[in-house]
């Protein structure tokens, strides 16, 4: 290059860097800097932000984050989102002007995260372009609808006696390992090709039990629709209080695109026995079970996001299905009856049920929904005794317990019960289309079970199901519709299932019959004297009192000559 163009590239340069430094204003931005004063169990106290707020998100040593949670004169106490191992006292805090949150959006879906957005799979960054804070206000009452849609969970005893309706709260509670996160992870894997975006939030979950619940949502190709929150129980406490708090806000972006959603709670025991240690260690005073008083404000800002949206704000739809541990079946502890009163419904889990193997385990009596039944497809509603008779055979075979005598009719209402229990048992992992669970559900109230052996019901059911291509197809779809089902589709449907349960009836032979008719005769005969035997010819004309005499007399000992003789005295 010649000297002349090189000696004009230089000059041009510098004047450009001239004219940018004689443009620049040169400006001052406050920028506020605390100091840490003491170090905690997932809390620190910090002095020298006079301008922080309630929730402000701070920054410490390290990119560690934590929440200004205690705003006092002195000093601010904040939760950190993280291990307090890394901080020492006289670490420097600075402010964000920002509240927590967390990046939404498709880019989500099918990934692993923590509370705080960070992935934990090994499917690299996310590549998000939108945040939304985590706790963010409900929607108003005038913004909200009806629950109309149901969620099918693919479950005969939830779908047609405590019926799910998108929009709504509903609380799974029980004894630990009695099948609550089944029943969860089940109404998730039925979402399949329905249009639901489910987000399942584990909160302080063992390491195993999260990695087993994913390697079922990828096997069953679940993880299509699902997002997965995860803050174990090894983390601090900090993230196991806002892990819930960022799912909902995750699930809110779907909804407010008008999708319908599907969060669980992996469990709220955890995040409120997480929530009372933070308030202890910041000196918040206890209350009952020495929770603090806003325990119940927690977790009723957070499932009151839960709603339908109406048709102006795009209909789009939040299903909250929290869980909850009680602890020997007391659902009347502090935590159990807050939940309940902020849900509409709630499913119980019984441990005696699950350990005579009948799962899923819900006790039917002291399970409800509230709002369910109002968006249940009208064709359930031809099976609306199924609930009355399974409680009144619950009562009768307590009673029968007792080893009372009963008449025909008790019995027979003691052995459809035990069918109606049969066949609502029903696998882990194994879900049921509404056609299917109709037609197994209407042959069991029309009384087709009841002529089959107990040994025989699953088997039975099986065949059902099996043959679901032998009943008529325009019957199969109108179950589907608004309508409630007819008086001639339901014998159409009766009909068939009678076909293909012929073969497993009990057929007795006439042998069998006769003695089990001999068995069924009361056994007051038995109690019956005998005749009494006939008397001796000899004896038929004599008295009864003559009989007797002899016997007397021989009982009585004779007088002998050595033992003294009475005495006559004189008058």
């Amino acid at each position: 290059m010649p000297a002349s163009d090189l000696t004009n590239t230089v000059n041009k340069t510098f004047g450009l860097l001239d004219k940018g430094l004689a443009d620049h204003v040169f400006t001052f931005a406050p920028r506020e800097v605390g100091s840490v004063t003491s170090v905690s169990a997932g809390i620190v106290k910090v002095s020298g932000l006079p301008g922080a707020g309630f929730e402000e998100l701070l920054k410490f040593p390290g990119g560690l984050l934590g929440i200004a949670y205690n705003i006092d004169e002195d000093e601010i106490g904040v939760i950190l989102l993280g291990e307090e191992t890394l901080l020492n006292a006289g670490d420097e805090v600075e402010r964000t002007g920002r509240v927590m949150d967390v990046p939404v959006g498709n880019a989500l879906i099918g990934r692993v995260i923590n509370p705080l957005g960070e992935p934990l799979d090994d499917k690299g960054a996310i590549a998000h372009t939108q945040r939304m804070p985590i706790e963010r206000p409900a929607a108003a009452i005038m913004d909200r609808a009806a629950v109309t849609v149901p969620l099918q969970t693919g479950l005969k005893v939830v779908d047609a006696l405590i019926p799910i309706g998108r929009g709504q709260r509903e609380l799974i509670l029980g004894d630990r390992q009695t099948g609550k996160t089944a029943i969860a992870i089940d109404t998730i894997l039925n979402q399949k090709d329905k249009n639901v975006i489910c987000v399942y939030c584990a909160i302080g979950q063992r390491a195993s039990a999260v990695a087993k619940v994913i390697a079922n949502l990828k096997e069953k190709e679940a993880l299509e629709y699902t997002i997965v929150v995860v803050a174990e129980g090894n983390n601090s406490p900090g993230l196991n209080y806002i892990a819930p708090y960022a799912a909902t806000s995750i699930a809110e972006y779907f909804m407010e695109q008008g999708r319908d959603t599907l969060v669980v709670y992996d469990d709220l025991t955890h995040h409120a026995r997480a929530y009372r240690e933070l308030s202890l260690l910041l000196r918040r005073p206890p209350g009952r079970e020495a929770f603090p008083g806003d325990i119940f404000y927690i977790h009723s800002r957070l499932l009151e996001r839960a709603t339908h949206l109406s048709p102006e704000l795009k209909g789009g739809s939040l299903t909250a299905l929290p869980i909850i541990e009680t602890e020997a079946q007391d659902i009347s502890a502090y935590i159990p009856t807050n939940l309940i009163s902020i849900t509409d419904g709630q499913i119980y889990l019984s441990p005696k049920l699950f350990e005579l193997g009948i799962l899923p385990a819900v006790d039917i009596g002291k399970s409800v929904s509230r709002v369910g039944d109002k968006a249940q497809l009208p064709a359930y509603r031809s099976i609306a005794s199924l609930k009355l008779e399974y409680s009144q055979f619950e009562e009768l075979e307590a009673f029968a317990r007792f080893g009372t005598r009963l008449d025909d009719n008790t019995k027979k209402i003691i052995e459809h019960g035990k069918r109606i229990r049969y066949c609502l048992k029903q696998q882990e992992l194994q879900h049921r289309t509404v056609p299917e669970q109709l037609v197994v559900l209407l042959a069991l109230t029309g009384g087709l079970f009841d002529t089959i052996q107990l040994e025989k019901v699953q088997e039975a059911e099986a065949a059902l199901l099996k043959n679901m291509a032998e009943f008529p197809a325009d019957v199969i779809k109108r179950l589907l519709s608004d309508k409630p089902l007819s008086a001639e589709d339901r014998d159409a449907i009766l009909k068939v299932a009678g076909n293909i349960l012929t073969p497993f009836k009990d057929k007795p032979e006439p042998d069998k019959e006769k003695s089990e008719v001999a068995k069924d005769k009361p056994e007051a005969a038995k109690d019956k004297p005998e005749p009494a035997k006939e008397k001796p010819e000899a004896q038929k004309d004599k008295p009864e009192a003559d009989i007797k005499k002899p016997e007397i007399a021989k009982d009585k000992p004779e007088p002998t000559k050595e033992m003294p003789q009475p005495t006559k005295t004189k008058k």
